[in-house]
């Protein structure tokens, strides 16, 4: 029984940090969600600088969350929700931001 513990132990540590990086990734598209519609609120926001940033932004946090794939050892059916969740919503603030920019 301590045998099979020690072995689950490196997984339940990479577990841990895999569900710290998706909760992280969660914080930077609620960011980003809510700079898209404070852009969207003032029109004089949505300048061409600002439009780069944005998307090179939205670039960079949809090419990590579609990197990710779930853990082969994956204990925490919660943690594939948020992946799938997390995939969705990068999909969705594209097009909040497509329909902000013009």
């Amino acid at each position: 029984m301590a045998t099979r513990q020690a072995m689950n132990q490196p997984f339940a540590q990479y577990q841990s940090v895999w569900k710290e990086f998706l909760e992280g990734m969660e914080k930077s598209l609620n960011q980003a969600e809510k700079e898209i519609e404070e852009a969207a609120n003032m029109q004089d926001i949505c300048t061409d600088e600002w439009c780069a940033a944005t998307e090179h932004y939205l670039d960079d946090i949809a090419n990590a969350v579609f990197s990710i794939s779930e853990p082969r050892y994956n204990e925490d059916p919660e943690l594939e929700k948020k992946l799938k969740s997390l995939k969705k919503r990068v999909h969705e603030l594209y097009s909040k931001y497509k329909s902000t920019a013009g």
